[in-house]
């Protein structure tokens, strides 16, 4: 007769432990922080990328999230527009364990300063690091001689885009005369700066009329800076506004009848922005990003977008902020771990296949090769643009695509990896 030999307590307790261990590791969480504007002037620009971000973690999950269990815990912090409180909210969120960060809302002073306080929480505490992922922060500096190891830029930088709008304005004969008014802070002024230097080598035959900085989201009548454009008699304005600083500079040119050209970085995927265009009546926005409402032949995006206006009520504006998620998962997934370092390591050179296409995320740099198209805000005419936008009859034309490759830059970065 066959006996059955009974295990060992000890084997016993041994097994139950790694049953257990398994279970707690299929359970386990991956704390994603975000960190933007979700209060004051901006707020409108904040709950739009977060709404971005929710859907991709939540479609994430829903899926069986990374590491066959692990799901993507997302943690809300409102950055206020303002580094100190973003380094507070930075504190608050490695206190609740977070290990990444998203934001990119907040202005190039913000990225930068918690990409710092990252990086110095990171040497500190080693086994416990942090990493920034910034979606739509673009200052060059921050994959240029400010780089770091913990920050990952997922959108085109400002000399990116610059040389795509700069590219576009060699086309465009009509442009003679520039101004340049922009937000006085960081990337407001790299803004004019790489438009006086990449548009001036593409147009030599260009003049550059006119400068001013104004304070960022406090600037509630833009009368005296446009009579100040007026008078130098500028046909086109280079300008980094955004949000409420776009819309109200819209506001008073369309107020003082000034029919100018307006070329921005992103002005187009902010809420309220259209609407504002089709009140002034005058004037042409043209601005650059990796893809635009309406634009034809991205199939992909159409059906994203499509599925993302059913479950958030909301209209899709963002590939790039929805994909950082999926980035961030696509490593875990490659480095078949959550160590923060590991996942870091993971994220260099991984190229992923998007909604707008494959892209890349430079190892050298940590910058995002990914494609840019200029485009400009103008009236519904059924050839080159079929849809209205904002419950306007204005919506966007595509004017020129470049890839990522093509609008590449080369990088002062020297990067110290652990």
């Amino acid at each position: 007769m066959k006996t059955t030999k009974t295990p060992h307590p000890a084997t016993l307790t041994a097994l139950a432990l790694a049953l257990g261990a398994g279970a707690a590791h299929a359970q386990e969480t991956f704390k994603v922080a975000y960190i933007d504007p979700l209060s004051g002037p901006f707020a409108n620009v904040g709950e739009l990328m977060l709404t971005h971000i929710q859907y991709a973690i939540e479609d994430i999950n829903a899926k069986g999230g990374v590491l066959k269990g692990t799901k993507l815990q997302l943690l809300q912090f409102d950055s206020k527009l303002s580094a100190q409180e973003s380094q507070s909210a930075l504190q608050a969120a490695i206190d609740q364990g977070a290990r990444a960060i998203i934001t990119g809302g907040s202005g190039s002073s913000v990225v930068t300063a918690l990409v710092q306080s990252a990086a110095r929480h990171n040497q500190r505490n080693p086994g416990k690091e942090v990493m920034v992922l910034n979606h739509s922060s673009i200052d060059p500096e921050l994959t240029g001689k400010a780089c770091n190891f913990w920050h990952f830029q997922f959108d085109a930088n400002t000399a990116m885009k610059m040389k795509a709008i700069a590219n576009y304005i060699k086309t465009q004969p009509g442009i003679k005369k520039v101004y340049l008014l922009n937000q006085d802070y960081a990337h407001g002024k790299q803004w004019a700066h790489y438009g006086r230097e990449l548009v001036g080598l593409a147009r030599p035959d260009i003049q550059f009329v006119g400068e001013a900085l104004h304070p960022i989201g406090r600037v509630k009548d833009f009368a005296p800076y446009l009579a100040k454009i007026k008078s130098s008699e500028a046909d086109s304005v280079i300008t980094g506004n955004w949000g409420q600083d776009m819309a109200l500079l819209l506001k008073s040119a369309g107020d003082a009848g000034y029919d100018l050209r307006y070329f921005n970085h992103s002005a187009g995927s902010v809420p309220g922005t259209v609407l504002a265009v089709s009140q002034a009546k005058r004037g042409q926005l043209t601005w650059v990003a990796e893809w635009h409402p309406g634009q034809a032949d991205r199939p992909k995006v159409d059906a994203l977008a499509k599925a993302y206006k059913a479950k958030t009520g909301k209209d899709f504006l963002g590939p790039r902020i929805e994909f950082t998620p999926r980035f961030l998962a696509a490593a875990i997934q490659k480095a078949q771990s959550t160590d923060t370092v590991k996942v870091a390591r993971a994220l260099e050179d991984l190229t992923l296949d998007t909604v707008v296409g494959p892209v890349r995320m430079r190892g050298e740099d940590h910058q995002l090769l990914l494609p840019q198209v200029v485009n400009t805000i103008a009236p519904v005419d059924g050839k080159a643009v079929k849809t209205g936008w904002e419950g306007t009859n204005y919506g966007f034309r595509t004017d020129a695509s470049y890839s990522g490759n093509e609008l590449a830059q080369g990088t002062e970065c020297k990067m110290a990896r652990p």
